[in-house]
């Protein structure tokens, strides 16, 4: 039977719990003790392991889908002048091959956009995956999903609108600062919900714009298709940016977590968030 919280061990305690979730993991075997965190807080080869690599090049990723996005707000502002003016009775012979033209670009856009999104998605999963792998350090107590949902949860039709964010939630918990006592102090989830909020109305948005540009035909079509376009271009470079405040939000909470020499083995013992 698997555990009714994580849903990924073997349940090993009355409740339905597994080691990790009922704070009860085992020490290690013949009394050795858990590597001494280094400079940083970070130790070679034991989790927790460092996100700030991995966070410095999602930033970066997250700047160049930024830069694509303005490009296609840019030629999307051209492409609904052009189809406009057409549309509005201007000249064929002089609006027709600037409308065209306006449109290449366009589309070369969309290609960049694509391009950019694809890699920059790559690199996230894979440092919103080492975050929730270090979450399981820190507090596996406060996970609600196992850690294969960090990468899994984006792939789930439909539900992948709220998996991956109940998997962030419980990371963002495990990772809050300890207080000058030590003790848990509850860091509220503002970058989170802005992020996730703008990700979805984004997502939702481009899909909407991207089926009314494939039927518009029409000049008039073509320019207020090429307008929903570019409000989704718009919405999406306000979610790249809050996407950049919440992996620097998330990964500085995690150096500053394992700056405070977390052993290991008894992180899952901390005491839960109020």
């Amino acid at each position: 039977m698997l555990c009714t919280r994580c849903r990924t061990r073997t349940a090993v305690t009355a409740d339905d719990l597994c080691t990790f979730c009922s704070g009860t993991r085992p020490p290690l075997p013949g009394g050795v003790m858990a590597p001494v965190p280094g400079p940083g807080g970070w130790t070679a080869g034991a989790w927790p392991r460092s996100p700030v690599a991995l966070a410095r090049a999602v930033t970066v990723l997250l700047g160049v889908v930024i830069a694509a996005d303005v490009f296609a707000v840019v030629t999307g502002l051209r492409v609904r002048s052009r189809w406009g003016a057409l549309a509005e009775g201007g000249s064929p012979d002089v609006h027709m091959r600037a409308a065209q033209i306006a449109e290449r670009y366009f589309v070369l856009a969309a290609l960049v956009q694509g391009t950019a999104l694809v890699v920059t998605a790559i690199v996230f999963v894979v440092w919103f995956h080492r975050t929730r792998r270090n979450a399981e350090v820190f507090h596996a107590g406060v996970q609600r999903l196992g850690p294969g949902w960090a990468i899994g949860g984006w792939f789930v039709p439909i539900a992948n609108l709220w998996i991956p964010y109940r998997v962030a939630s419980g990371v963002w918990e495990a990772s809050a600062q300890t207080g000058p006592s030590d003790g848990w102090r509850t860091v509220p989830k503002t970058p989170l919900k802005l992020w996730w909020g703008a990700w979805v109305l984004s997502l939702l948005a481009t899909r909407v714009a991207e089926k009314i540009w494939s039927r518009a035909f029409e000049p008039e079509e073509v320019a207020r298709a090429a307008g929903l376009v570019v409000a989704s271009d718009a919405l999406d470079i306000v979610a790249a940016v809050l996407a950049i405040l919440f992996v620097r939000a998330l990964t500085r909470m995690q150096v500053e977590r394992a700056a405070r020499a977390v052993n290991p083995v008894l992180a899952v013992s901390d005491a839960p968030l109020t």
